[in-house]
């Protein structure tokens, strides 16, 4: 039987990695990041590295031939056109990368951290969506704190990506993560509770 699959998605600076790793955790399941899929195929000689060295040449890479990830993702959120090329170079591969690792799983329940889900129409490759919501001043504040960035380049990021209320509005599953962990930490375990019921559910009903 295929696992059940719940993309967890939410903005820059709402905290999604944190919710996964914690609800993951929780119900002993694996959690497969996107990002890192993505990371993996930026490394020298990978398919992605290959794909952005033959659009973009020495743009964006060290002398020793390495992604200069940051001026990569300044230029990301800077310039829509960039943003939009790269990611028809690196979403196909990452969604192959994606299907693959779900398919070597073995749990009932799956956890995949989708930053770009709906932006990137990937809705289809999960069952529900989780969002993690957190007000835009909190995001705003989180992602100065992490990066090191101003307000401004704090506020264009956030701007760069589909709203959080809209994406909340079209997600099965939302939990706010807006205040103190200690409160988002009892909406994670409360959640992981009711998807550990739902998969017993199901093997109850398949075993009847």
């Amino acid at each position: 039987m295929n696992p059940f699959v719940l993309g967890i998605t939410g903005g820059i600076g709402s905290g999604k990695s944190s919710v996964g790793r914690l609800l993951a955790s929780y119900c002993l399941v694996p959690l497969i990041d996107v990002d890192q899929c993505c990371c993996h195929l930026l490394e020298i000689g990978q398919p992605g590295w290959n794909a952005l060295r033959t659009a973009f040449g020495q743009s964006f890479f060290y002398p020793d031939g390495s992604v200069d990830r940051v001026a990569l993702r300044q230029h990301i959120f800077a310039d829509a056109d960039i943003r939009r090329q790269i990611d028809s170079l690196l979403h196909p591969l990452a969604r192959e990368a994606l299907r693959a690792q779900i398919g070597h799983q073995r749990s009932r329940l799956v956890l995949v951290e989708i930053p770009l889900l709906y932006e990137a129409g990937w809705g289809v490759e999960v069952d529900e969506v989780l969002v993690v919501y957190a007000r835009r001043g909190t995001r705003c504040c989180r992602i100065m704190r992490r990066d090191g960035v101003t307000r401004r380049e704090a506020t264009r990021a956030i701007a760069a990506q589909m709203s959080l209320e809209d994406k909340a509005a079209r997600a099965e599953m939302v939990i706010d993560n807006s205040g103190r962990w200690a409160e988002s930490r009892g909406r994670i375990v409360s959640l992981g509770d009711a998807l550990s019921l739902r998969i017993l559910d199901g093997l109850s009903q398949e075993n009847s």
